[in-house]
C-alpha cells in the first residue's frame, strides 16, 4: 500500500498491537496481507499508459496529503483531480484551503457540492474553489450528470486521474472506470 500517511499508519498500527501482546510473526503476517482501505487510495485502473484511482479525501489537508503522494508516485506524470466538495457549510468555511491544496494538481475538475444533510447556502458554489486555483492549473466545472462526458472528452489526454470526495461522485467511478478501460 503506498504513500507515506499509509507507512506512517502502519507503524502506528504494529506499535499498539505489539504494546497489546501480538507477537512479531503475528505482526508481519498482518502486514503483509494488508490491502489497503476501500475508498483510500483505492487504485481503479493501474497500468504503463495510465491510472485512476478512488479518494475519500474531503478535507483540504487530507486532499493535500493525497496530492503530496501522488506526486511522489507519479513524478513528470500529469495528475488530474476530480473533486466532489462535501457539504455547503464546509466549502464555506475552507475554499481558500481547498483552493490551495486542490493547486497541487496540474488539472482539477470541479463538480456541484454534495449537499448530504444540508440545504444549499446562498453564493456558496464550487465557483468559490474555481476562482481561487493558483494560475497554471487546468480548470473546469461540471455537474454529476456530465462528469462521464467531461472524462470522455479529456480522456486521451489523462494520465493519472483521481477522483476525491465523500459524496455521490463515487457513484460514477464504475462509469468512469469502463470509460477509460475502453480502446
Amino acid at each position: 500500500v503506498p504513500v507515506s500517511i499509509n507507512i506512517e499508519n502502519g507503524i502506528a498500527a504494529m506499535a499498539l498491537a505489539q504494546l497489546n501482546g501480538v507477537t512479531d510473526d503475528e505482526i508481519r503476517k498482518g502486514m503483509a496481507s494488508f490491502q489497503g482501505v476501500e475508498r483510500r487510495f483505492d487504485f481503479k485502473i493501474r497500468n504503463e499508459k495510465m491510472a485512476f484511482l478512488s479518494d475519500y479525501a474531503h478535507h483540504p489537508d487530507e486532499i493535500k496529503q493525497c496530492a503530496l503522494s501522488m506526486r511522489e508516485l507519479y513524478r513528470g506524470r500529469k495528475i488530474t483531480a476530480l473533486f466532489q466538495p462535501h457539504l455547503y457549510t464546509r466549502t464555506r468555511d475552507f475554499y481558500p484551503q481547498f483552493a490551495q491544496s486542490l493547486s497541487l494538481f496540474d488539472e482539477v475538475i470541479l463538480v456541484d457540492i454534495y449537499p448530504a444533510r444540508e440545504q444549499p447556502i446562498p453564493g456558496v458554489t464550487t465557483r468559490l474553489i474555481y476562482d481561487l486555483l493558483k494560475p497554471g492549473v487546468e480548470k473546469k466545472m461540471c455537474s454529476l450528470e456530465e462528469v462521464t462526458r467531461v472524462i470522455e472528452a479529456e480522456k486521451s489526454s489523462l494520465e493519472v486521474l483521481i477522483s476525491l470526495g465523500a459524496g455521490n461522485l463515487e457513484d460514477k467511478v464504475p462509469q468512469i472506470t469502463k470509460l477509460l478501460l475502453e480502446p
